[in-house]
This record gives C-alpha cells, structure tokens and sequence, in this order.
C-alpha cells in the first residue's frame, strides 16, 4: 500500500522561499516517476513538477525556473523547493507517484503579505 504525506507548508511572503517534503512508504522513490501538484482555490489540480528514476527534471511553465523537485533516496522521500514565490502560488500542494490512485492529505501553501 503506498502512503504519501506532505509537509512544510505555510504562510511565505511574495518573493519568499519554502520547501516541501513528501514522506513515502510502499515504493521507492528512487523507481518511480514522481510528481508534484497543486490546486489553487476554485481550481482544477495540476501538475507542476516531474522527477523520473534517472533524475530528469520537468517543470510546468507556472514554476520553471523558481521551484525545484528532488528526491532523497536513502529517505525515500520527494522535495519541492519553492523560490521567488507568488500570490498565484497558494494552494494545497500534493506530491503523487504516477500512474497509481495515491495521494497524500496535502499540504497548504499562502502566499501573501
């Protein structure tokens, strides 16, 4: 059974920085395609960030060049670094191994003064 629980989530001023975790268990990280996603209020979930089991990158045009995926395999777990942040940023942030039904509860990212 795979289990997901994000964490790091907050109030972050325009311009801040934040970092989000993703404990796993069930899979490893490490062989699977990892994801992050979001969902901003009154919107649809979306895909923001990929990370595949050879560490290739992908990024929403939304965050390229202002978040960042990773992953710790000896932790087995996912992170999203989140630089430059913006108001259109908040919302509640998921992380999810693709290709399965698991989510995590989320957590919730507000950016604002």
């Amino acid at each position: 059974q795979v289990q997901l629980v994000e964490s790091g989530g907050g109030l972050v001023q325009p311009g801040g920085s934040l970092k989000l975790s993703c404990t796993v268990s069930g899979i490893s990280v490490a062989f699977n395609r990892m994801q992050w996603y979001r969902q901003a209020p009154g919107k649809e979930r979306e895909r923001i960030a990929t990370i595949i089991d050879n560490g290739y990158t992908h990024y929403e045009d939304a965050v390229k060049g202002r978040f960042t995926i990773s992953r710790d395999d000896t932790k087995n777990a996912v992170f999203l670094q989140m630089t430059s942040v913006k108001t259109e940023d908040t919302g509640v942030y998921y992380c999810h191994v693709h290709d399965t039904k698991s989510w995590g509860p989320g957590t919730q990212v507000t950016v604002s003064t």
